[in-house]
């Protein structure tokens, strides 16, 4: 028996992305608006303890570096801002600053995330263009060089190689992407990989398409940085491995997958719009999926009613509106929809998209839980289990 996933409701509102700290004891998160919330563990509850205020358009992304203790926003104002922690000179106490990151896009940045020796991040945005942004000591602030050819889109996900050089992206031009991100004055040489030897900027290391032309929504590196890994529009998972050279596609027939962590060199997690997490696994020789994190056998308790404000109007009739606002669910009988009870809850933990899996415990090539933040406002720790465990859950996935 699996053990119950941690479920926190943290808002009426979406999540639209969530980073922990290193010691997992704060979250910073974005409620859909041009705020950033850090929230700390207080008791089984997360409470505000910090706002960042600083954007003037919906935060899309945030990064929280573990070794720097720096955290990167991006929004859809085109900017991004560098926040670290330092002493108030009135009250001695902690507080976050921010410094503006020159992008130099004209269009929104989409999604964000430090470099592992955080020395760099990657800022993807709609100008069909990826900052890659670097601190410049003698002017006091982070600069950035730009990854442009052959991105023909916007670009919706990055992701870093272990050797701090390699970037990964997908974008809504149906393709994932492997780039050299290497500038001179902040990275050594990198070695050579399987990806290449001669690694100058803006190198194309590799490029894939999705089977049926679907937007590539999440990229992942393995943990060894040897494995590619996408998730695209069409409902599939791509496995690229290009030392094989061979790329396996997995194609569900659940609604599409719009986020990826690798959970170890043989195994990922992936979710969406599906309100659940799934696990593959594979080798070289093939890959294919697991089961659900989610145990969708019997309906949940939401935490709606518990978090609600309204009070007395918790009524039926209420409760039908609130459910077609919240959820896009209609009460209507016989209407197709996911699994859902009786009364018209899903039978899974998230009501409605999760927008975001990230590693939550554990070593890179040994993840032991993951954190999911989704459209419903809730935040969840799941165990990653033993494939044993979740093979009788196949048929939850309606594959």
């Amino acid at each position: 028996m699996m053990a119950a996933p941690e479920e926190y409701s943290i808002a009426q509102t979406p999540i639209t992305a969530h980073a922990f700290s290193a010691d997992r004891q704060e979250v910073c998160l974005s409620l859909n608006t041009n705020e950033a919330q850090i929230l700390r563990k207080q008791g089984s509850e997360w409470k505000t303890v910090e706002t960042l205020a600083e954007h003037d358009k919906v935060i899309t992304s945030i990064d929280w570096a573990p070794n720097s203790n720096r955290i990167v926003t991006a929004s859809q104002d085109r900017n991004a801002y560098v926040w670290t922690q330092s002493p108030d000179p009135l009250t001695g106490h902690m507080v976050w600053k921010p410094t503006l990151v020159l992008l130099r896009i004209n269009r929104a940045a989409t999604y964000v995330r430090w470099s592992p020796h955080e020395d760099k991040f990657a800022v993807a945005s709609g100008a069909r263009a990826i900052a890659i942004c670097s601190f410049d000591p003698e002017s006091d602030w982070w600069v950035s060089r730009q990854l442009k050819k052959p991105i023909r889109s916007t670009v919706l996900s990055v992701d870093w190689h272990p050797n701090n050089v390699l970037l990964a992206a997908g974008s809504a031009d149906m393709k994932a992407r492997v780039f050299s991100a290497y500038i001179k004055d902040v990275d050594k040489k990198p070695q050579a990989s399987v990806w290449g030897e001669k690694l100058p900027f803006n190198t194309l290391c590799g490029e894939y398409g999705s089977s049926s032309g679907g937007w590539v929504h999440n990229v992942g590196f393995s943990p060894s940085g040897d494995v590619l890994a996408f998730a695209s529009h069409d409902s599939s998972i791509t496995i690229v491995y290009p030392g094989g050279p061979a790329a396996f596609t997995i194609k569900q027939t659940t609604l599409p997958y719009v986020s990826l962590t690798w959970t170890s060199e043989d195994s990922l997690v992936a979710a969406g719009h599906d309100c659940q997490p799934v696990l593959f696994q594979g080798t070289a020789s093939g890959w294919k999926a697991i089961g659900s994190l989610d145990d969708t056998t019997a309906p949940k308790s939401s935490g709606l009613g518990r978090a609600s404000p309204i009070g007395k109007l918790n009524s039926a009739a209420f409760n039908t509106f609130r459910n077609a606002d919240m959820r896009g669910q209609s009460s209507t009988a016989g209407l197709p929809g996911a699994g859902a009870g009786t009364d018209g809850e899903l039978l899974t933990v998230h009501q409605n998209t999760i927008t975001s899996v990230r590693a939550y415990e554990g070593a890179p090539s040994q993840v032991t839980r993951v954190s999911t933040s989704g459209v419903d406002g809730k935040l969840v720790i799941w165990q990653v289990a033993a494939a044993g465990g979740l093979a009788g859950r196949m048929g939850a996935l309606r594959v």
